[in-house]
C-alpha cells in the first residue's frame, strides 16, 4: 500500500528495463511492514544534472539508488560522501539527512565483501587480485581495503585508471600495499573478475585459471549467467566461487542500514524476491 506517508526511494538510471532492485526491496518492505517504496526513474545522461536536484526536493524523498550511467556524475552533487565513494570515485546510494544534507555511499563493493565474509573467508590480512579498475572494480577494492585487506594486485587494460585507483587506495588505507600490472592470480587468496568479460559468448577468461591456488575464492560480478565460463573453470580447478548475484543481494542489507530501515539478510531477500537470479 502506497499512501501519503510513504517514503520514496528513487531508483535513478537509464534505461530502466533491467532494474532488479524494485523486485527485491518492495517485496521486503511489504513483508516487513515498512511504508516505503523503490520507484524506477529513467533519467538519461543529458538530463541528470537538471533532474536530480528536482527529485531530491520532493517532500517524501527519502533517498535514491543510483545506477548507470550516473554513479560518477552524482558525486560532486552531494554534501557528504563516505571514504568508499572517495576511493571508488563513484556513488550508488544517496540519503537525505534530517539537516537536509545529501549523503552518499557506495555499496557494490560492500556487497561483494559481505559475500566473502559470509562464506567464512577472511579479508583482513589477506591478498587479492582484482582484474578491472572501473566502477565496480574500484568499489570492490575500496570495500576490501576497508575490511583490512593487506595486499592488492590490480590489473586493467586502462593502466591510468588502475594507477589512479591504486593512489587513492594507498592515500586512504596506508597499511594496504598495492601493485599494478599483471593479472596473475598466483598466491592470491581472493581473485575477482570485475570486468564485463563473460557477458558475451567467446569472451577470453580474465586471468590464467591454472595459476589459481586450489584453495582460493574466485569471485565474479557478471550476472548474465550464474556460473560463467570463468567460474566454471575455477570450479574445475577446485576453487570455491562467488557468483555475481551474491554481490547484489549482499549489498541490500547494507543499503537498508544506510537508509535507516530495519535490515535483514541476503537469504531472506532471495526468498522474497520477485525474480529468479
Amino acid at each position: 500500500m502506497i499512501d501519503g506517508h510513504t517514503r520514496l526511494i528513487a531508483h535513478i538510471g537509464f534505461p530502466t528495463h533491467s532494474f532488479k532492485a524494485p523486485l527485491i526491496y518492495n517485496p521486503y518492505f511489504d513483508a516487513a511492514g515498512i511504508n516505503a517504496v523503490v520507484v524506477p526513474m529513467g533519467v538519461p545522461r543529458a538530463d541528470f544534472a537538471e533532474a536530480f536536484p528536482v527529485i531530491t526536493r520532493f517532500s517524501n524523498f527519502h533517498g535514491a539508488l543510483i545506477t548507470m550511467p550516473h554513479k560518477v556524475a552524482i558525486v560532486p552533487m552531494l554534501d557528504r560522501v563516505s571514504t568508499a565513494v572517495t576511493v571508488a570515485g563513484a556513488c550508488n546510494a544517496v540519503r537525505r539527512d534530517a539537516d537536509g544534507a545529501l549523503v552518499g555511499d557506495m555499496f557494490d563493493g560492500e556487497g561483494f565483501a559481505r559475500g566473502v565474509l559470509r562464506k567464512g573467508r577472511r579479508i583482513a590480512g589477506a591478498a587479492a587480485l582484482i582484474v578491472g579498475a572501473g566502477g565496480v572494480g574500484s568499489a570492490i577494492a575500496a570495500a576490501l581495503a576497508g575490511h583490512g585487506l593487506a595486499h592488492l594486485r590490480l590489473h586493467d587494460t586502462d593502466t591510468a585508471a588502475a594507477a589512479g585507483l591504486a593512489a587513492r587506495l594507498v592515500a586512504h588505507h596506508p597499511a594496504l600495499t598495492v601493485e599494478v600490472g599483471s593479472p596473475d592470480p598466483a598466491g592470491m587468496a581472493l581473485a575477482v573478475n570485475a570486468t564485463p568479460l563473460g557477458m558475451s559468448d567467446g569472451d577470453p577468461l580474465p586471468m590464467a585459471v591454472d595459476r589459481l591456488a586450489a584453495d582460493a575464492l574466485v569471485g565474479e560480478v557478471v550476472m548474465r549467467a550464474e556460473i560463467t565460463p570463468f567460474l566454471r573453470a575455477a570450479l574445475a580447478r577446485g576453487c570455491a566461487v562467488q557468483v555475481g548475484t551474491d554481490m547484489l543481494f549482499e549489498q541490500i542489507p547494507a543499503y537498508l542500514e544506510f537508509f535507516g530501515f530495519p535490515t535483514t539478510d541476503a537469504d531472506h531477500l532471495r526468498q522474497l524476491a520477485r525474480f529468479t537470479p
